[in-house]
């Protein structure tokens, strides 16, 4: 195994160098060994030899690593492989990594803080968000007097639903309240619902999307007997002292106590806006501004193939091509993102380094906390989206997400007026 450091700045450093094929063979050759006597491995001959390339490859960098005089805990992010070649008689490796960037967190940045008025809720929008509330509370009764169904209406209806004739499991309900508009059956069903007169029955016929979660009716035309029995509505009661202790669950509560709740309420809800809006920005280029540091190689390309899986994920097949046989239009779209992932990969060393000095720490217990409101505003389960982002290694950047605003609370907790 030859290989060569090339140092090019201070943190970033370029491993080059040849590994023999006939060390890959031996590697192999080991595993395919190893596999033999373990009864519990069952692995392909392709299998072997990729893990066989992959351990090669780690011995590597490990060589170069040590070569360099680089220690481990020093590295920053995964190395990245800039060139593979298949030689005569030898595999060439080009990686480059980089080690942590010596940060001066000793730098006044005070000065990038914006100063702000703390918002306070308007008694009129109290008086609108306790009505909403007072509606959202209130049950759902029959209308008044028997009508046809018209788009918004809450429609209490029998359905069962049928594929080639025969009815599928949980395609079945009574007495099932939908609300008419609300989009959340399958499309076109909720339209052909709008027409229907009491204890009428209709045949209303769909087709499940393609990319429907269950794999069974995806894609396929279904007919479902519907019938309908009523038409309910929410009438709110005028919101008292009572209402208040029922909602609050305190016998002590008043109206006015309820008021105070949903201004704090609003006054959260306008200071988060702010805070996103203005203030988190401002903080984020008056930093980038202030430190200079040199940026890790590895962890902005890494940042820039992000950007651009971003990027494409809207494109049409057609763009797509485009640019895949077109590699000069392709490295234009990677430099069109550069600057963007270069500040963002600078302003996440600066976050670390100043949450670091002043002993900001985010638990895995907060991020979870964090994952299950996010489900709980937006309707998911939390224990599947904890889940989600377990398994595509999104815990990390939410802990950052986390530490930026538990740093940017920090410094503008000394700038509210």
């Amino acid at each position: 195994m030859k290989i060569t450091v090339d140092k090019v700045d201070d943190i970033n450093f370029i491993i080059s160098g040849n590994v023999d094929n006939s060390v890959i063979k031996d590697k192999v050759s080991k595993l395919k060994e190893e596999a033999k006597e373990s009864e519990n491995t069952k692995s392909t001959d392709e299998e072997i030899e990729q893990n066989a390339a992959g351990q090669v490859f780690q011995e590597f960098i490990n060589a170069g690593i040590e070569e360099a005089k680089i220690e481990v805990e020093n590295l920053l992010g995964q190395p990245a492989l800039k060139k593979y070649e298949q030689q005569e008689d030898s595999v060439y490796f080009e990686v480059e990594l980089a080690i942590s960037p010596e940060i001066n967190v000793d730098i006044d940045y005070t000065d990038v803080i914006p100063s702000f008025t703390k918002p306070e809720a308007d008694p009129q929008a109290v008086e609108t968000k306790l009505a909403e509330f007072a509606l959202q509370q209130a049950p759902f009764v029959k209308i008044e007097q028997a009508r046809a169904v018209e788009n918004g209406d809450v429609t209490v209806i029998d359905f069962t639903g049928y594929i080639d004739d025969k009815p599928f499991e949980g395609g079945s309900a009574e007495k099932f309240n939908l609300k008419v508009g609300s989009q959340s059956f399958i499309p076109g069903f909720e339209e052909q619902l709008i027409g229907m007169e009491y204890n009428e029955e209709r045949t209303i016929t769909v087709t499940f999307p393609k990319e429907y979660q269950a794999e069974d009716l995806a894609g396929k035309e279904s007919k479902f007997i519907v019938k309908l029995h009523e038409i309910q509505e929410q009438k709110a009661e005028t919101p008292d002292d009572a209402f208040a202790q029922r909602i609050l669950n305190d016998q002590t509560a008043t109206l006015d106590t309820l008021k105070s709740k949903l201004a704090d309420q609003i006054t959260s809800e306008e200071v988060s806006q702010l805070y996103m809006v203005e203030l988190k920005p401002q903080i984020i280029k008056g930093l980038l501004t202030k430190f200079d540091f040199i940026l890790p190689n590895n962890i902005v390309e890494q940042e820039i193939d992000a950007k651009i899986r971003e990027k494409t994920r809207s494109f049409s097949e057609d763009q797509h091509k485009v640019y895949m046989e077109d590699k000069g239009k392709f490295m234009e779209l990677r430099e069109s993102v550069r600057e963007e992932a270069q500040n963002g990969v600078k302003i996440a060393l600066i976050i670390e380094a100043l949450a670091k000095k002043e002993g900001i720490e985010v638990h895995e217990q907060e991020v979870h906390a964090a994952l299950g409101y996010q489900a709980m505003m937006t309707g998911q389960d939390a224990k599947e989206l904890v889940k989600y982002y377990e398994e595509n290694n999104l815990i990390t950047s939410a802990k950052m997400g986390l530490t930026e605003d538990k740093l940017f609370g920090m410094m503008l907790g000394f700038h509210q007026s």
